[in-house]
């Protein structure tokens, strides 16, 4: 599980230096010593977007919410009983695991492979879970941690405290989260194609012209 810890020594002292000149405000001081807010890697977008399309209840910021509990994304984790940055245990794996890139093997290690997987048993145990009274979303968690048959036998989430706090922390503290940098990083995006399209050629009207 990867934490994240406030940034002190020379930052906060810097921080406090340039608060007592007057030049950050509280609000300024507060912002530069705590830490960003998860995002999804540049690295694993393009598998993580397009494997938010596999079905409906799917987005981007729930998978990623997810693999940052799984593995903090970490392609190489391994705890003994599950692998990989979606943290597949071999006998799902042998299920669900496929060549999704293409490379001749359907490796756990490789992202490419184990998001596309990820999203195909996430939304499996959507389906799986959907007569369980209860948030179909920590219900489909809870049974990606715990295995279906155990949610199906407690109708609802079990009384693991594993699987209690894995649900906890990705839908009251990542999910959140991601959901905000990725509509931030929408805001952005959106900004600079506007910025983009008002410098371009053509993007201003000549009202002198005939």
């Amino acid at each position: 599980m990867v934490t994240r810890r406030a940034r002190f020594g020379f930052t906060v002292v810097a921080s406090a230096a340039l608060l007592g000149a007057g030049i950050m405000t509280v609000r300024e001081l507060a912002e530069d010593t705590a830490d960003p807010l998860p995002t999804v890697p540049d690295e694993h977008r393009a598998a993580i977007e397009a494997a938010a399309r596999t079905c409906a209840p799917l987005s981007v910021p729930l998978l990623g919410a997810q693999i940052d509990a799984e593995s903090g994304w970490d392609p190489q984790a391994s705890s003994g009983k599950a692998d990989g940055i979606a943290q597949f245990a071999p006998a799902t794996w042998s299920e669900w695991g496929r060549d999704a890139d293409g490379d001749g093997k359907a490796d756990v290690w490789n992202p490419k492979d184990a998001i596309p997987a990820q999203a195909r048993y996430l939304c499996h145990l959507y389906t799986s879970v959907k007569d369980v009274p209860g948030n179909p979303t920590e219900l489909a968690l809870a049974a990606y941690n715990a295995g279906p048959g155990a949610v199906l036998r407690a109708r609802g989430i079990p009384e693991f405290n594993e699987t209690q706090g894995y649900v906890k922390r990705i839908t009251k503290q990542l999910l959140p989260e991601y959901e905000q940098t990725e509509r931030e990083r929408r805001e952005r995006l959106q900004k600079d194609t506007g910025k983009t399209a008002s410098t371009s050629p053509g993007a201003t009207s000549n009202e002198n012209s005939d």
